[in-house]
């Protein structure tokens, strides 16, 4: 019996070890949340259910509110009312409210008669009610308040009477003058953007625009690849050069040639004809394989190498650095450790459209919470990376009267077809994120911003902006959605170099970086901070910076020009230990 007893299992013990399980269910999770997240554009459904719940508790609890929006409702009601009687009589009644000025969807003449103009009027009158209704409520945190209005009008514009073809004058009217046959074109459009997105392929009119081609196209020589990058350096256009080269870092979220796209619009053209010899990276389209790669990968293998390279080829020389977006953020990074290691190379930073401070980075951080991270992390798991496709519905998403409906209005229901420009078609080239890297982005920069707070870690150290010494030139652009201006002006907060200069131009995050000389309603403001001068805050600074017309191009050039050497014969382009490899644009712009 004792015999028989020591034999028996011990029933205490699980039949699967606990580890295995937990590994289990993560992976469930994981699969699930990263299955949904396809379906909901990469947007938690807990996320926005938490803050739903967060507006309507605290609304619940503020009877005075509720009191308000039930009086302003009756107001807005009776403006209706009286409008609509006095512009059944008089048609050149004025409305009773107008659309805010970035609201171009009811600028038509068409929108102004009956009973079109009631349409509209109403709606409008219902959205300022529903703004009323997700803003100004006590307890309600700000984070929550931005989220619940930012969604509600989203939802709201799904239901815009220009978007319901019954409802709009144009689609009206475009139906009746060609006998439907806007809508058959339309049917057509839709269907060869739908087959396109089946099978992988770029929109309509972008095989008009190829690297190589006629895009991308200023001549150089690749001289150095590694796994993450391809580094060109351009062939000189001048008998003499400016003795210190440039280094262009743009984001890995895009291709490099936004800035060479066409020869009249090439910021890289432009800076060669001055006399500076350019070098460029070119970042490599990562997949699966690349999942585990992180920022501190994207550091050594990006700038560092770069900048390695560029010291053999044109020894003895400082570099000036030039950084876009994302792209101008690693460059930071880089250039604080630099100086921190006593790393004395660069003898400029100029950091384009680029934020190093995120506690204000615009309707950008309403996807950024830890429900939102683990959301995002759960949908590249599987894949290794984040899809371009995935991250362009998310900005698309910020502007989605210009870059959603609008589209879907003139594609689909007005079957015009917007005509493809340069600028468009490299927007289409979409690019991926490795795992590990987007990971770390989100979390460490956006999320905790750990790069302004100094606990951002290189090599096991932190390093801060207030350490780099050399000049910088920031630019920023009025109407950016990606990188608000005044979250960019708080470089001033952050850095302690000798002199700052500041420059912000008309444009959006491509378009107004895209500004060359003889750009059409192009003006800009530039200021320089030294040392010892007193802080002066953005609205201050924007008031007080005379404004000056036309590119900023030539005013960032004389910069660093000013920051320059005599005059020099152009350096070889490479040399024995990094030899030119292939002709620019190279191979890793063509990887989709």
């Amino acid at each position: 019996m004792a015999s028989a007893a020591q034999a028996a299992p011990d029933r205490d013990q699980p039949a699967i070890d606990p580890a295995t399980i937990h590994e289990l269910a993560v992976t469930l999770d994981k699969a699930f949340k990263g299955n949904l997240a396809r379906m909901t554009a990469g947007i938690t459904p807990a996320g926005l259910a938490r803050v739903y719940f967060d507006w309507l508790a605290h609304l619940a609890l503020s009877p005075g509110k509720q009191l308000e929006l039930t009086d302003k409702g009756l107001r807005k009601l009776t403006r209706f009312v009286r409008y609509a009687t006095q512009a059944a009589i008089d048609p050149d009644t004025p409305p009773t409210i107008e659309p805010l000025p970035q609201d171009r969807r009811f600028t038509d003449s068409a929108w102004q008669s009956w009973p079109y103009n009631l349409y509209y009027q109403y709606f409008l009158l219902n959205q300022q009610w529903w703004h009323n209704a997700t803003t100004g409520i006590d307890g309600l945190s700000p984070g929550s308040e931005r989220v619940v209005s930012f969604i509600t009008r989203q939802l709201l514009d799904h239901c815009s009477p220009s978007n319901i073809p019954w409802l709009n004058p144009e689609i009206s009217q475009a139906t009746l003058a060609s006998g439907g046959m806007n809508l058959v074109r339309g049917w057509q459009n839709l269907q060869e953007d739908l087959q396109r997105m089946a099978t992988g392929l770029p929109p309509v009119g972008t095989e008009a625009y190829q690297p190589g081609g006629n895009i991308a196209i200023t001549p150089g020589k690749v001289v150095y690849r590694n796994r993450l990058i391809e580094l060109i350096q351009y062939s000189p256009t001048t008998e003499q050069v400016y003795a210190e080269p440039v280094l262009i870092m743009p984001a890995w979220i895009m291709k490099y040639y936004i800035l060479d796209l066409e020869p009249h619009n090439s910021l890289v053209r432009y800076l060669v004809d001055q006399g500076h010899t350019v070098f460029m990276i070119s970042w490599r389209n990562p997949d699966s394989e690349d999942r585990d790669l992180g920022m501190e990968d994207y550091r050594k293998l990006g700038p560092m190498a770069a900048l390695d390279a560029i010291s053999s080829i044109v020894p003895g020389q400082k570099i000036h650095a030039v950084g876009y977006c994302l792209g101008g953020t690693l460059l930071s990074i880089a250039a604080a450790a630099m100086a921190r290691d006593g790393d004395g190379r660069l003898a400029s930073l100029t950091t384009l459209a680029t934020q190093v401070d995120f506690s204000e980075a615009g309707e950008l951080l309403l996807f950024i919470g830890e429900s939102e991270v683990d959301y995002l992390e759960s949908m590249m798991w599987k894949q290794g990376y984040l899809d371009g496709y995935q991250m362009a519905g998310a900005f698309q998403i910020l502007r989605s009267n210009d870059l959603i409906w609008s589209h879907m209005i003139h594609a689909y229901l007005l079957g015009e077809r917007q005509p493809m420009n340069s600028l468009m078609a490299w927007n289409a080239d979409l690019t991926r994120m490795p795992y590990r890297m987007h990971s770390e982005y989100l979390r460490q920069l956006f999320l905790n911003n750990d790069l302004a707070s100094g606990r951002y870690q290189v090599e096991g150290h932190p390093v801060v902006i207030n350490d780099i010494r050399a000049p910088m030139f920031v630019v920023s652009t009025l109407k950016d959605h990606v990188a608000p201006w005044k979250s960019v002006y708080k470089i001033h907060l952050l850095a302690d170099t000798d002199e700052i200069t500041f420059l912000l131009t008309s444009g959006g995050h491509n378009a107004g970086i895209v500004s060359e000389p003889g750009h059409p309603r192009r003006r800009y403001q530039m200021r320089t901070h030294r040392e010892r001068e007193c802080y002066i805050n953005p609205d201050i600074w924007q008031q007080t910076t005379p404004v000056s017309e036309g590119s900023w191009w030539p005013a960032w050039q004389n910069w660093l020009a000013g920051y320059s050497s005599d005059m020099t014969a152009p350096p070889a382009m490479g040399n024995a230990h990094y030899p030119a490899l292939c002709d620019a644009p190279g191979e890793y712009v063509h990887i989709r």
